[in-house]
């Protein structure tokens, strides 16, 4: 059983026990949190369930495991023969879950 969720702006995909990095949630580790925005959730059987824009009654329960921050990208900026340079780091945040069940009920 796997499911394509969207959290964030972006689309995962779902596997029960599997771990994920998403954007930032406002959870603690240990909370379940729950993503009902299901796009697509399958079957081994290859039974696949594309919804319209999402598939009913379809969810995806997650247990919250940490919070952290990414590698750091540099950002730099520059002009030539102007002598503009500008540089700045960048850390996105993410909250990692284990992915504990798809519910297609």
């Amino acid at each position: 059983m796997y499911a394509v969720f969207q959290t964030g702006g972006k689309q995962f995909r779902a596997e029960p026990g599997s771990h994920i990095r998403i954007p930032s949630l406002q959870a603690e580790p240990g909370d379940k949190v729950t993503f009902d925005q299901v796009l697509l959730a399958g079957d081994d059987d290859s039974q696949v369930k594309v919804g319209a824009p999402v598939v009913e009654g379809a969810s995806v329960i997650a247990e919250v495991i940490r919070h952290g921050r990414e590698k750091k990208l540099i950002v730099f900026k520059r002009k030539r023969r102007k002598n503009y340079r500008r540089k700045q780091g960048h850390r996105q945040g993410f909250t990692e879950i284990r992915v504990d069940e798809v519910a297609l009920s």
